[in-house]
């Protein structure tokens, strides 16, 4: 082999290789030696075996994996790849043979394979499309149609989208393209930083790629060969943030067993034969769980297996109506509210968030949908889950055969090209190239059908929600001086339901409006900006909380609307802000009329994160201080409570002493205070998410940061939470932290004399 391993200064691999699929195999190796732990887990999230060497607070999410078929899905996709792209597949499989050539290695370096008895198993040609699966999975956030459904059940019709709004539950991404006429090079600038849970290692993984077809320098996933999301050729740049499009549907669908033990669901057409076998999820330190796998022609089953009758069969009994989490797994959620099932969620409403009620998060009463017309419940025998549709698993592809061919692009028109193949997640892109290309567009597969499979779960049953042949044409714009994609509502908005509000859209075109003479130098202060446009409202409503108030809640209302509205580190009224946020959220959470939205919701606990009533307030905040079910006037002596409350207490430390990051870690982290203070919020640029009213702690923030220079490539730079290095104690493991706490980027070094070459 060709192969040669260099490192810059901050221990980033660059890779070099005679090939495509060598280099493939080198990417694959480097990886596994840098972080043979994580692509492990990576590889057991993805099989639904992660509880069988961390124990049953993994259980929920191992048995969601198996229900939803995420390895089936990718060993589908992978097979079709093989028929229909082989060069491709076989690049994928080379990626994978790196990666089995370099576990053995890289485990010894990680200290959690000893911690944890784990041996480092083996990488099949498919498992690369199992992670990209595993990772992305609950990214659109389908659980939010379950809510919905909870929310006109138990509060009312009139209320569904209530918590649907462009409010703080909807954070993502930030993006933008500045075209040349804007720069002081005369050429374009992408940058950007996506916002996902924070882990530790990072999620993105700072690498180059060259060989004699290319030379790319970007963010890898790690597990995935090649730059799906962030990328810059030289000639050509791309990144993308998360379009909010709604992509997966949730069916209600109805089963009944047959004398042989077999299946059959309620469709369209009436009942058909359902797919049905058991699964064995081992567990460290407990007995092996037992689990039927379902699948209609919908899709798989993913909630409510457990509910069948007792005596099955079509003289059985009906279930109860409801209670569709028994024998649901059971886990403890952390203090600080981060579920380790939950953290895959993205830029999804709500993930992360701490919980209320029980820790099972079960509700013995209330249906999950009425029977379907014509079914007596019960008379059948059957009993009512429901089932997930989404596109992988409909049509065999994920977009893999996309990857190689953005390595190779050129053009923004190549970029363009390539990504007609995307599959999932659906992105807007934006790239711009040496000649003075932009591009900005959707990318990805959003089916056609009924509104209503968009806002709730739909009957499987009724042929009005079932799914067109082809795709919903995807929306694109012209550029014109610079670009942002921040999630808002805006050119994808015909393709999702809920959005990020505008705050950081607007915020960052106001200073990119600003300046003509843009640098990568000076588009880092754009990443650092703290001001927080989502605070107007609670400030308005403080404004009117002038009368009655005591001496000391005058005294804090004061010092609020004196505040400047930038949420420093070091900002005592950043603080006293976010302490007076905490105590609104909880009186509104606490109102009656939210009384019947209180008890937990009935799905399993891997959902959770999405259906707890007290985050769902603090991400609609803006939203109930102006419109909703709570009068405007308890909203106004809401308002006056948590300022009395706020004035009682001791006053509020600086904003950081309690925002502190809160990275996810597979292993529990014996020193959890050791973790920062940090700037920004939610709706900020710096976007930091917290959950007003249960913690302070950010699970979710940059998980990078980036700056593509077209004019001058080694002008570019980049940034990430930790550090290349996935390994405690390695000197790269976490030494970007401290340029990423000050908004800081580390330079991408290209020149290969200022490289060090790695022996061996």
């Amino acid at each position: 082999m060709s192969i040669e391993v260099y490192r810059d200064a901050w221990g980033v691999p660059h890779l070099r290789a005679g090939d495509p699929d060598e280099l493939a195999f080198a990417q694959g190796r480097v990886t596994a030696r840098d972080r043979a732990w994580q692509l492990e887990v990576e590889r057991h999230r993805a099989q639904g075996t992660t509880a069988s060497f961390l124990g049953a607070a993994e259980l929920g999410w191992d048995v969601f994996a198996r229900r939803v078929r995420l390895a089936d899905t990718a060993r589908l996709c992978f097979a079709r790849l093989e028929r229909t792209d082989a060069p491709t597949a076989a690049w994928v499989r080379a990626y994978a043979d790196g990666v089995n050539d370099g576990l053995a290695e890289g485990a010894r370096r990680a200290p959690e394979f000893a911690e944890t008895g784990l041996a480092p198993g083996r990488w099949e040609p498919w498992t690369p499309l199992a992670v990209w699966l595993s990772t992305h999975i609950l990214f659109a956030g389908f659980p939010t149609k379950l809510w919905r459904e909870e929310v006109a059940r138990r509060l009312g019709e009139e209320w569904t989208e209530l918590f649907a709004t462009d409010g703080p539950g909807t954070a993502g991404s930030n993006g933008w393209v500045v075209a040349g006429e804007r720069t002081a090079s005369g050429a374009a600038l992408v940058a950007g930083d996506p916002h996902r849970f924070i882990e530790a290692p990072g999620v993105y993984q700072q690498i180059r790629l060259a060989c004699p077809a290319y030379d790319v320098v970007g963010l890898a996933v790690p597990g995935v060969p090649g730059l799906a999301h962030f990328g810059h050729t030289g000639p050509v740049a791309w990144a993308i943030t998360n379009a909010m499009a709604d992509y997966q549907d949730v069916y209600r669908e109805r089963l009944r067993r047959l004398p042989d033990g077999g299946v059959e669901a309620l469709g369209p057409e009436g009942w058909r034969p359902a797919t049905a076998h058991t699964e064995t999820v081992e567990v460290a330190g407990g007995d092996p769980v037992v689990i039927e796998v379902i699948e209609t022609d919908r899709g798989p089953v993913i909630v409510g297996v457990e509910e069948e009758p007792e005596t099955g069969g079509p003289e059985g009994g009906a279930p109860e109506t409801g209670a569709l989490s028994a024998g649901a797994p059971r886990s403890e959620v952390p203090v600080d509210g981060v579920p380790a099932d939950a953290r895959t969620a993205g830029d999804s409403p709500a993930a992360g968030a701490p919980v209320d009620g029980p820790a099972d998060g079960v509700l013995e009463d209330g249906p999950v949908g009425g029977a379907p017309e014509g079914v007596r419940p019960g008379g059948d025998g059957g009993w009512e889950v429901l089932a997930l549709r989404h596109p992988p698993r409909v049509t065999g592809r994920l977009g893999f055969e996309v990857l190689p061919a953005l390595l190779r692009a050129r053009t923004v028109g190549d970029v363009d090209a390539a990504l007609d193949g995307w599959v999932e997640p659906v992105n807007v892109v934006q790239a711009a190239d040496t000649r003075g290309g932009l591009l900005h567009r959707v990318a990805g597969h959003v089916p056609v059908r009924d509104r209503a499979n968009s806002l709730r779960t739909v009957p499987a049953w009724d042929p009005a929600h079932a799914w067109a042949d082809a795709p919903a044409p995807l929306p694109r714009a012209e550029v014109r001086g610079h670009a942002v994609m921040a999630n808002a509502r805006g050119l994808a908005a015909p393709l999702g339901v809920e959005f990020a509000p505008p705050h950081r859209a607007d915020r960052i075109d106001a200073l990119l409006g600003a300046s003509a003479d843009w640098t990568p130098e000076t588009t880092t202060a754009v990443h650092r900006d703290t001001d927080n446009p989502s605070a107007a409202p609670l400030l308005a409503a403080a404004g009117r909380a002038g009368a009655g108030l005591s001496p000391a809640a005058s005294a804090v209302r004061e010092r609020l609307l004196a505040w400047d509205r930038r949420m420093d580190a070091e900002s005592t009224g950043a603080g006293l802000y976010a302490a007076v946020r905490g105590a609104v959220v909880r009186r509104l959470a606490g109102h009656e009329a939210f009384a019947a939205l209180r008890e937990p919701a009935p799905y399993p606990e891997v959902f959770r994160p999405w259906l707890a009533l007290g985050p769902r307030v603090a991400f609609a905040l803006e939203t109930l201080l102006t419109a909703g079910p709570v009068p405007a006037g308890d909203v106004d002596r809401i308002v006056r409570e948590a300022l009395e409350e706020v004035a009682a207490g001791e006053p509020p430390a600086a904003w950081g002493t309690t925002h502190r990051l809160a990275p996810w870690q597979a292993l529990p982290d014996p020193d959890d205070a050791r973790w920062p203070g940090l700037a920004g919020d939610h709706d900020c640029v710096l976007s930091t998410s917290s959950v007003p009213g249960w913690t302070d702690r950010s699970a979710r923030a940059s998980a990078a940061r980036y700056v593509w220079d077209l004019a001058d490539r080694e002008r570019s730079g980049w940034v990430v939470p930790f550090g290349a290095s996935g390994v405690p104690g390695d000197p790269h493991h976490q030494d970007q932290l401290p340029l990423w706490l000050r908004g800081e980027l580390a330079p991408v070094t290209t020149d290969w004399q200022y490289l060090t070459k790695e022996q061996g």
